[in-house]
């Protein structure tokens, strides 16, 4: 385990949690992180223009889905006194959905070639599904199966998981957008499609430098 990888957390405050609960230090690490609330939250901006994407995801989408969804979880963070409304934690909520796009929007990348899995990443992938058409069937068949908003992704481990509405993880390698406003504008209803298009458009190196 890389702690320097997450400067939030050390050893002292994991290892306590992980005795205390019974839980591995992968789980541990997720509950500690998920429990942390920085002072304020910024959204990581985006490293190519807003048309870079098409015709995977159109700039009309990203103008949507960054400038005003995935910022807005920062705004309201920042702006939240209180830390719940209405009987639900929505602090945890927006610190949630603004560490989720600040994974997910950075590691795209215009769309250039067969974009084929690289490095590690690619290692990982051979060595837990044989091979990269393998790979992308499975992460499909889990993607499918989520019901309502949610996220999917390969974790550092091998593993394909899902989210439930937002959540803190820690061990993300490649992680997809799985709300609605993700791919309704461009795909309608055809999840299956955005699913097909989005790993041509996904960075590798900034996936590789997750594990």
């Amino acid at each position: 385990m890389k702690w320097n990888s997450h400067p939030t957390i050390s050893p002292r405050h994991v290892l306590p949690v992980a005795n205390k609960y019974n839980m591995n230090i992968r789980d541990s690490i997720d509950l500690v992180e998920a429990s942390t609330r920085p002072a304020k939250l910024d959204t990581t901006p985006l490293p190519y223009a807003k048309n870079a994407l098409e015709p995977v995801m159109s700039e009309a989408t990203i103008d949507y889905h960054y400038e005003h969804l995935a910022k807005g979880y920062a705004k309201r963070y920042n702006a939240d006194n209180t830390g719940n409304s209405g009987g639900t934690y929505v602090k945890d909520f927006n610190r949630a959905g603004n560490f989720l796009h600040n994974k997910f929007f950075p590691q795209l990348r215009p769309p250039k070639g067969a974009n084929r899995p690289r490095g590690a990443v690619l290692t990982l992938i051979e060595e837990k599904f044989g091979t990269w058409e393998d790979f992308k069937e499975a992460f499909k068949e889990t993607a499918m199966k989520i019901q309502g908003s949610g996220w999917a992704y390969l974790s550092t481990g091998g593993d394909i998981k899902t989210i439930a509405n937002h959540a803190v993880r820690t061990d993300i390698c490649v992680l997809v957008d799985w709300w609605e406003h993700a791919w309704a504008l461009d795909y309608q209803a055809d999840k299956e499609k955005y699913l097909d298009n989005i790993w041509k458009i996904i960075d590798w190196d900034v996936c590789n430098e997750r594990l």
